[in-house]
């Protein structure tokens, strides 16, 4: 970042080009003059912006999902938000999480490789505490797990691994599955030391506890991923390409679909002192002649005027005309 002039130094640099002390012409020769930048080979920058933002985007999504779910889950207060999304050596990483913590080791099939999901112990024992019914207090005893504790753990973050593969949907689908759930970093070697990998931070609360989770997605597992990763990628639309005989397949499975066809004779008002007393043989009046067409309902909507006849010794109907939407309005008035 440039340094910022006090008030002081810039009435200073004033003075000294209004008095001849300094030349501007000289200045702006070594604005001109091409200037070195440092560039650690250690801290490899191997993502561009353009897919850092769209890292961001996913993760927010993410965010929002996961909020969601344990919201349901935990029946608590909670709120989920990307803090700050970096690239970084995978050692630079294990360094920075703490000595003892809850350490979520996937799969994210089909890719090969595995992830790792960092969990502050704040956060992750205010949930266990939720799950066996208390009020979500959280109390850090990570290095003494039990088994229980290790087994209810293990199943609340591969419900959340189900909203990490929601959430990458528009990128990849991808099966990610628990590998290990560690406590300790240092036995944690996902890849090289000096391999470069993405870091996202999420500023998480839950209840009254609050603390950072953090997912580490390596270089080299997601490589594969950087093209469908550019947003010029995510603007285009592609367009499927139809397999042969597709269409006449979804033709042959319409004409086979059943469908629900009734013929309305008409209508008739009776007193429910008439339809109390109605008997075998008895006639009751309808609202149409019998020289007037019948309306045939297609999947409950009125479609045809059909007139009644027979085909052998079966009833009929023959179709005589379609039903405008006009004439619908109107009786519908």
């Amino acid at each position: 970042m440039a340094d910022v002039l006090s008030q002081g130094e810039i009435d200073a640099l004033l003075s000294a080009l209004s008095t001849g002390e300094m030349d501007a012409d000289e200045l702006k020769k070594e604005e001109t003059q091409k200037k070195v930048k440092t560039y650690d080979f250690k801290r490899a920058l191997r993502f561009s912006k353009d897919q850092i933002r769209s890292l961001t985007r996913i993760h927010e999504n993410f965010a929002r999902l996961l909020t969601t779910q344990l919201s349901a889950q935990l029946r608590t207060f909670v709120q989920i938000s990307v803090a700050s999304v970096d690239q970084l050596p995978y050692d630079e990483f294990i360094r920075s999480v703490p000595k003892q913590t809850i350490l979520n080791v996937f799969e994210p099939y089909p890719l090969d490789g595995r992830f790792v999901l960092e969990v502050n112990p704040n956060i992750a024992y205010a949930m266990l505490d939720r799950l066996l019914g208390g009020q979500g207090e959280s109390y850090n005893k990570v290095e003494n797990l039990t088994e229980i504790e290790s087994k209810i753990m293990t199943q609340l973050f591969q419900r959340t691994l189900e909203t990490f593969r929601e959430a990458w949907l528009s990128v990849e689908e991808i099966d990610p599955m628990m590998d290990d759930l560690e406590v300790n970093p240092q036995f944690l070697q996902l890849v090289s030391p000096n391999e470069t990998v993405v870091v996202i931070s999420f500023s998480t609360t839950i209840g009254e506890s609050s603390g950072m989770m953090n997912i580490c997605l390596p270089h080299v597992v997601i490589e594969s991923l950087l093209p469908k990763l550019s947003v010029h990628l995510w603007m285009q639309t592609k367009k499927k390409e139809r397999q042969p005989g597709e269409i006449e397949a979804l033709e042959l499975n319409i004409k086979r679909a059943p469908l629900d066809v009734a013929v309305e004779l008409g209508h008739s008002n009776i007193t429910i002192e008439e339809f109390v007393h109605l008997s075998v043989g008895d006639t009751i009046e309808l609202n149409q002649s019998i020289d007037d067409l019948l309306r045939m309902s297609v999947g409950g909507s009125p479609k045809y005027k059909v007139q009644p006849g027979k085909v052998k010794d079966n009833l009929a109907v023959q179709i005589v005309e379609d039903i405008e939407e006009e004439e619908l309005l109107y009786d519908e008035r």
